[in-house]
């Protein structure tokens, strides 16, 4: 049987439905504003997002300023639409709407977990909630676009009815609701509120240019573009946000030289020969009538020559091969840009930096290496075929990064050669307090010898490493007592997935378990830990009171390593959220809810574990 609605939400339904009928509201809203804080507070959840805007566009400046400060919603006076009761709603609408979007994910999330969530830097819910209402328009009315039997204009395309129902067309109809239904109108209506935007090449054209002038673009994600006409669009686009905008991303294109050329004239803010863009990034893409084994296409070398503000550059998975990247990175060297991130990431370049090893100190000099690259932070050179001599060339180039925080090798055949050549380098950064932070280095062909030498290294720096990754490398049974010392240094994340540890390497690295522990995350799945790693866990869950997150799927762990585990919850007071068990040997015995009992923590159950897995899985190798 339905509830029966009480008069207050009959009457915020009467007023929602008023609200979305007709084009002049200046009889009801003056009403709605003198309503009382407790009736007013009623009605906002209530109302849809079309006629929240109506509201909320209209709110008078004195309203604001009496209704909020006598109501705490505001600690001082900011501008109409950057805080209050109308701004929870539309906070709530954008929750509602899209649960998790744009929130980390991955290590990142459980690591941040004591700083604020990416939604409290969120200042104008208003403005992100109809950015991203517009990017499902875009991406929904693409397929339309898309189809060769199409040949009308963008902006009649149709919105289907799976969106307007969640701004409240559906069911709330005005005379006017064939403007709801285009395109267009949604770009009218709401472009003034987009700062970021994502546009395959099918709407990289004039009309989309007309269709979004007023927006004021930051961020451009550009995807497909393989011809003229592609070009011409986006060219126009950027030229007409090259004051705003700060960050462009190209995906899955293929540039000719004179392709380049044109979108580096685009950027050049009016007046000037440089730009303003601040991120630059192509991914997945390629580049045509180009001899990119000598030399850059002029127009990516004019583009990054001329961005005195470039702070981040991305060449990921673009096939570059070793002359092209080590014309991008002594391009860099020349510029006045202060590169802080650097992703070459996914490409072929082994023995690009072969110069740092073989040239002479002047010629280093007349780089300006020792400028250019002290703002560098982060470095990702995942899946580059680098071998062990790359990561000699890298130590004599890691030594004029004094900033550098984040280094990712990984996926590079560097063995124990080429992590021991890296270790005077992490032994001379030891001795000083420098913010390096971050070190991935998985499936490297690393040996349980080269990492215990690099361990026992980071173990002395004076700022201890906040995330260590060596996963998907053969390191043995023996590499559980060197982990268990490092462990207890102050590391925060561990991954050590799949490196072979086996029952005996996790019971010697829990002996060496012998003090408190800051590690927040860590992932030692995939080690054929058996009961071994049950008892790993629960000395682990006990001595790391900051743990939040851990990954033990597949290590064959037999039933009675529940009651192990849940040993330690029952008198450890952390802060423990998630105990990934997926894929171990627990079977259908879990159907007792007596047991997941013991996995709960202030009340909310922490265990993941799959459903159906064999009860007479083996939790070793042996035959």
């Amino acid at each position: 049987m339905n509830e029966v609605p009480t008069l207050i939400q009959l009457c915020a339904a009467a007023i929602r439905d008023e609200l979305l009928h007709g084009d002049s509201h200046d009889d009801i809203l003056p009403g709605v504003y003198e309503l009382p804080p407790e009736l007013f507070d009623v009605l906002l959840p209530q109302l849809p997002p079309l006629a929240l805007q109506k509201l909320h566009e209209n709110l008078p400046f004195e309203f604001r300023d009496d209704y909020e400060l006598a109501n705490g919603y505001c600690e001082h006076y900011r501008k109409r639409g950057r805080c209050g009761i109308v701004d929870l709603a539309w906070r709530a609408l954008y929750k509602s709407r899209w649960p998790g979007l744009g929130q980390k994910s991955g290590v990142m999330v459980w690591l941040d977990k004591h700083e604020e969530e990416k939604y409290s830097s969120v200042v104008d819910w208003q403005q992100i909630y109809w950015e991203t209402h517009l990017q499902n328009c875009v991406d929904a009315i693409t397929e339309t676009a898309l189809l060769p039997s199409y040949g009308g204009c963008i902006g009649e395309i149709q919105i289907p009815d799976s969106i307007l129902q969640y701004i409240g067309c559906k069911g709330h109809l005005s005379v006017s609701t064939s403007d709801y239904l285009k395109f267009s109108y949604h770009c009218q209506q709401f472009g003034i509120y987009v700062r970021c935007l994502r546009l395959p090449n099918v709407l990289c054209v004039m009309e989309t240019c007309h269709l979004l002038q007023i927006s004021k673009l930051e961020s451009l994600n550009l995807q497909w573009i393989k011809s003229i006409e592609h070009v011409e669009g986006l060219c126009k686009l950027v030229n007409q946000n090259s004051e705003t905008l700060k960050s462009v991303e190209f995906t899955h294109c293929k540039f000719y030289p004179t392709f380049m050329d044109a979108i580096c004239d685009s950027l050049h803010v009016k007046g000037h020969k440089t730009h303003g863009i601040e991120h630059f990034s192509i991914k997945r893409s390629s580049f045509l009538q180009t001899d990119t084994s000598t030399s850059l296409p002029v127009g990516l070398s004019s583009i990054l020559k001329s961005g005195r503000s470039l702070r981040s550059l991305s060449l990921c998975d673009n096939q570059l091969q070793t002359f092209f990247a080590k014309n991008v990175f002594n391009t860099l060297l020349d510029t006045s840009a202060s590169i802080s991130n650097l992703d070459l990431s996914e490409n072929n370049i082994s023995g690009w930096l072969s110069h740092f090893k073989w040239g002479s100190g002047n010629q280093r000099v007349s780089f300006g290496i020792g400028k250019s690259l002290q703002s560098l932070h982060l470095l990702n050179l995942r899946n580059n075929n680098l071998q062990k001599d790359d990561a000699d060339c890298l130590k004599h180039a890691l030594v004029h990064m004094p900033n550098l925080q984040n280094l990712d090798i990984s996926d590079n055949p560097i063995e124990d050669d080429g992590i021991k050549s890296l270790i005077p380098y992490f032994i001379e950064m030891s001795g000083r307090p420098l913010p390096f932070s971050d070190l991935k280095l998985e499936n490297c062909e690393l040996t349980c010898d080269g990492v215990s030498q690099l361990l026992e290294v980071l173990s002395t720096m004076k700022t201890p490493l906040k995330m260590l990754s060596v996963g998907d490398n053969d390191l043995g049974s023996n590499m559980g007592r060197p982990l268990g010392k490092f462990m207890c240094t102050g590391i925060r994340a561990l991954n050590i997935e799949d490196i072979g540890l086996r029952s005996s390497g996790f019971l010697e690295a829990l002996q060496e378990i012998n003090t408190e522990m800051k590690l927040v995350y860590i992932n030692i799945s995939k080690n054929r830990g058996g009961i071994g790693s049950a008892k790993f866990l629960s000395k682990l869950i006990f001595q790391a009171k900051e743990l939040v997150a851990v990954d033990a799927q597949i290590n064959f762990m037999p039933m009675e390593s529940l009651s192990v585990i849940a040993s330690s919850l029952k008198v450890s007071k952390g802060k423990l959220e998630l105990l990934d068990l997926t894929g171990n040997s627990f079977g259908e015995q879990l159907a007792d809810a007596s047991v997941l009992t013991e996995f709960r923590v202030n009340g909310k159950l922490i265990l993941k574990i799959s459903s159906s897995v064999a009860p007479n899985t083996p939790y070793d190798d042996d035959p």
